[in-house]
């Protein structure tokens, strides 16, 4: 009786760890994007449930993935909404482009914002807004959109330099932060991060950079270094992919592309970034929730591949023991 009781008991057992051997062989057997491409509905499963996919032995993803509103320029707020409720994201970059968040007249920016608001999406920044005109209306008027949406980060585009003492006034003024977004190799001023980096630096330090991935590789810079040199002046990013780049028109997908996707999270998570990754999907504008989907579901894959990673090690360590602690005596 002992002994069959001892064979009930420990097969079992047994049989589950050969089944999870078996399961670890077939993923070892596929090559790191076919994981990540095949784990990538798992990860955005878990976080349309609100948790990490993780949540029981890591902490949340310190990366958080937003949509930039151009993506869906097409399209107008109750659009927008519906994307971003099937995405199951709720962080904005809101533009004023169709309805997504208009300028003028103040009105129509609180009528955007309560909108959003009702349906659960949190405006985490506005832009890229434009700023052309070195006078104080002009510039604070911009602000006060900025202040009216509730958000702490304006995404310039294509302030002068020259601009930039009196845009810091206002900075001060209303503790928004200003993030330069660069435009690759055919803007004006800012190619990259780093021209904006050097133009900031010993302005306030809520004067900064919104990262263009895209637009940086483009530039010819390294976008993981950029990343780490612009630091604590890195408001925003913005994600998108290339096949080459040196061709603004290969974009794809993010995970079709030849962009460092896990290495740009890596970073960011090594310097302590706060803010967010925003998917800015500048092709097919006429049906972007394909690519858009796949987008985000591959970053939740990488993101979810680098948790898992972290936590890895203390779940070897217990199966390990585990293991040992198994013994079917046949035999007394």
């Amino acid at each position: 009786m002992r002994e069959s009781y001892r064979r009930a008991v420990h097969l079992p057992l047994l049989l589950r760890h050969t089944v999870l051997l078996k399961i670890m062989m077939a993923v070892m057997s596929l090559s790191r994007r076919e994981f990540l491409r095949s784990s990538a509905v798992v990860a955005a499963s878990a976080a349309a449930g609100g948790r990490s996919l993780f949540a029981k032995t890591a902490k949340p993803s310190p990366i958080r993935l937003g949509m930039c509103s151009y993506t869906f320029r097409e399209f107008d707020r109750a659009h927008v909404i519906q994307f971003m409720k099937e995405l199951t994201l709720t962080d904005l970059n809101a533009k004023d482009v169709k309805d997504h968040l208009p300028m003028t007249p103040p009105s129509a920016t609180d009528e955007a914002v309560a909108a959003y608001k009702a349906a659960g999406i949190k405006l985490t920044a506005v832009g890229t807004v434009s700023f052309l005109k070195d006078e104080d209306d002009d510039v604070r008027s911009r602000f006060e959109y900025a202040k009216r949406a509730g958000v702490k980060v304006i995404v310039a585009g294509d302030p002068s330099p020259e601009m930039l003492p009196r845009i810091e006034k206002f900075v001060k003024e209303y503790d928004i932060r200003f993030a330069i977004h660069n435009h690759g190799p055919e803007n004006k001023f800012w190619h990259s991060p780093l021209e904006v980096l050097k133009a900031v630096q010993n302005l306030d330090p809520r004067m900064g950079c919104c990262i263009d991935v895209g637009h940086t590789v483009r530039a010819g810079t390294d976008v993981v270094q950029a990343i780490k040199e612009v630091g604590p002046r890195l408001f925003d990013v913005h994600m998108k992919d290339l096949t080459d780049f040196n061709d603004k028109a290969s974009q794809v997908p993010v995970g079709d592309g030849k962009m460092p996707v896990r290495q740009i999270f890596e970073t960011l998570i090594a310097i302590k970034y706060p803010g967010h990754v925003d998917l800015e999907y500048e092709i097919n504008g006429t049906d972007p929730m394909p690519g858009a989907t796949k987008s985000i579901q591959y970053m939740r894959g990488v993101l979810g591949d680098i948790l898992g990673r972290e936590c890895a090690r203390p779940l070897g360590n217990l199966e390990k023991r585990a293991s040992t602690s198994i013994t079917i005596r046949l035999k007394q």
